[in-house]
């Protein structure tokens, strides 16, 4: 049964980054309209921008497959840091506590893995990886 709320839990929250704010991140990027976004890193907005559409946009989509789980809830967890900590640090709660939900659910995801219903299982069962801190953050 944990597996398959894993599974229902990691899909769940990968379709609805990826839906909600990485598809309408990607569109923005290549609209040709002035990126206004907020750059936390100073390497300016565009670049700022690309960086949040591969996080909520490609990481989502292997977060909903199953590969690569704790490495890509890893970027999620600081894309969502920076939302929650920093860009929308001066809103009221109530408009950042997405952000904070999403955070969440990706420490969950870091920790637990993918669970067994996941490309990464089958992978896995392919491929024999030796190191453990690579065999962790791949999983």
């Amino acid at each position: 049964m944990q597996n398959l709320g894993l599974l229902i839990f990691r899909v769940s929250i990968g379709t609805i980054m990826l839906a909600a704010h990485g598809w309408p991140k990607l569109m923005r990027s290549f609209s040709g309209q002035e990126i206004k976004f907020y750059d936390f890193l100073g390497i300016g907005a565009a670049p700022s921008l690309y960086l949040a559409v591969f996080s909520e946009f490609f990481l989502s989509i292997l977060l909903i497959f199953g590969v690569f789980t704790r490495f890509s809830s890893l970027g999620m967890i600081i894309t969502m840091f920076v939302a929650f900590f920093l860009a929308h640090a001066d809103d009221p709660f109530s408009q950042k506590e997405k952000a904070l939900l999403f955070l969440i659910s990706y420490i969950t995801l870091f920790f637990t893995g993918p669970g067994k219903f996941a490309l990464q299982s089958y992978f896995e069962s392919k491929i024999k990886i030796s190191n453990k801190f690579i065999k962790l953050l791949l999983s």
